[in-house]
């Protein structure tokens, strides 16, 4: 049996109406299965995988109450619609509330019988994904809290285990928002300094002097407004991991110093001769090349290797598109709890644009749309416009094309070409530029973070 067709059980006592409406059904391309009374369909739902109950109210013996009642205790996720020619205002209110999707009066149209289908199997569409996702979401959460399914994740997580429990120093890269901090504190919650500090210092928050004094301390009258002795990070650290984020903005002083204690194992206080001993992992993050800043003179080459002793390397989210909807339900839950409401997920014309969007600013930037939506919106699903302008005007994949917005700067209309051309040939990055009429280097060049 095909998966993609709907299977929707027909409750309807009166044989002419139970033809109608099975016809219409059928020459839509659902899959009904009909039931002469309640007990029938009760039957029917015990046995059979079913989508959707349409169920007339009136019927001798067990009405279609009855039947709302019983299929909300067999089978709760299915929807039940209820159609009646005695239609009052308080029969659809008491069937709304023993839950009931929605209440159609006959005679009914056609166009408005096939609509409330449609809206109840998407919704039904919606809860089967967020069952999907949350039990993803306990499987990856467990996994040091990282989210995620892809290939690329699994890699990453793969690597963490492997490093965890070596003192080696470790390089993070990838893009801003990728979530290297993330990464950082994993490897540290999984080795054997778990008990100890994870200290965090944003190198390009502070400038030279004061980062400086922040990493290795400073002696009473070092400087003006040092009044008293202050340890720095690498003592506070001792025994624990130093995350170092963005160390590629630190000037070319601080690295030398950073180089000595990399080397030795010891840092003087400013303001002091007298060396100190510490027993301190580092890990360092950068969202820029180094390679290129060596090649530049603005990084030292010798502190590069240094750190570059094991290098993890965080994919872009374009990169690893399917990890787009697990991150979206992880957020949805979180701001929901925080703004006390009960949000479900995000509609299909919402997800078709935020599981095609190129997500320049990654995780945070999903996050950072995520908690927008749910705090706009008044309703349980999430619409297409709660979300920001520059999603709903991203490019659209239809097939083998693409939608391009007039007024896109031709440099991200560049880059979309080569990332989705990329797909298409599975990363063959030759393959890509002769499909694309350019060379291979100018894809690497157009690529890199």
């Amino acid at each position: 049996m095909n998966e993609d067709v709907r299977t929707i059980l027909l409750v309807e006592d009166d044989e002419a109406n139970r033809h109608s409406v099975t016809l219409i059904l059928e020459q839509s391309g659902y899959l009904v299965l009909s039931a002469t009374n309640g007990h029938e369909a009760l039957d029917i739902l015990r046995k059979s995988d079913i989508d959707l109950i349409l169920s007339d109210l009136k019927m001798p013996l067990m009405d279609g109450m009855d039947v709302l009642k019983s299929a909300r205790l067999i089978r709760p996720e299915v929807d039940v619609i209820i159609m009646t020619a005695h239609g009052t205002i308080e029969t659809a209110v008491e069937a709304i509330k023993e839950g009931a999707y929605d209440f159609l009066a006959k005679p009914f149209k056609k166009a408005t019988l096939l609509r409330t289908i449609e809206k109840s199997l998407e919704r039904r569409s919606l809860v089967r994904e967020n069952t999907r996702l949350k039990e993803a979401l306990k499987q990856y959460e467990s996994q040091k809290g990282i989210i995620g399914q892809s290939p690329a994740i699994r890699h990453v997580l793969d690597m963490i285990s492997q490093v965890s429990s070596s003192s080696s120093t470790i390089l993070i890269q990838g893009e801003s928002g990728t979530g290297k901090e993330l990464v950082a504190e994993a490897i540290h919650q999984s080795s054997p300094r778990a008990r100890e500090p994870f200290l965090k210092v944003s190198c390009a928050a502070l400038p030279e002097t004061l980062l400086e004094a922040e990493l290795f301390g400073y002696e009473k009258g070092a400087f003006t407004g040092a009044t008293q002795r202050k340890e720095g990070r690498f003592e506070h650290a001792h025994r624990g991991t130093l995350f170092l984020d963005e160390i590629g903005e630190i000037s070319l002083a601080v690295q030398v110093k950073l180089l000595r204690v990399l080397q030795e194992g010891e840092f003087q206080r400013l303001g002091s001769n007298a060396s100190i001993h510490c027993d301190v992992r580092i890990i360092a993050a950068s969202n820029r090349n180094l390679e290129e800043a060596v090649k530049e003179k603005t990084f030292r080459e010798d502190l590069f290797y240094r750190l570059n002793v094991i290098t993890i390397t965080l994919p872009p989210l374009r990169s690893r598109r399917e990890d787009i909807p697990i991150l979206l339900d992880h957020f949805i839950r979180i701001y929901s709890e925080k703004n006390h409401k009960a949000v479900t997920g995000f509609d299909t014309e919402a997800m078709s644009y935020l599981t095609t969007y190129s997500w320049p600013g990654n995780i945070r930037e999903v996050e950072n749309t995520v908690e927008r939506a749910v705090v706009l919106t008044k309703d349980k699903i999430l619409t297409s416009d709660l979300l920001p302008q520059n999603i709903r005007q991203s490019p659209q994949m239809e097939g083998d094309e693409i939608k391009i917005p007039l007024g896109m700067p031709l440099e991200e209309v560049e880059n979309i070409l080569i990332r989705e051309t990329l797909k298409k040939t599975d990363g063959d990055k030759t393959l890509a530029a002769k499909l694309l009429g350019i060379a291979p280097r100018t894809i690497y060049r157009k690529l890199e973070p």
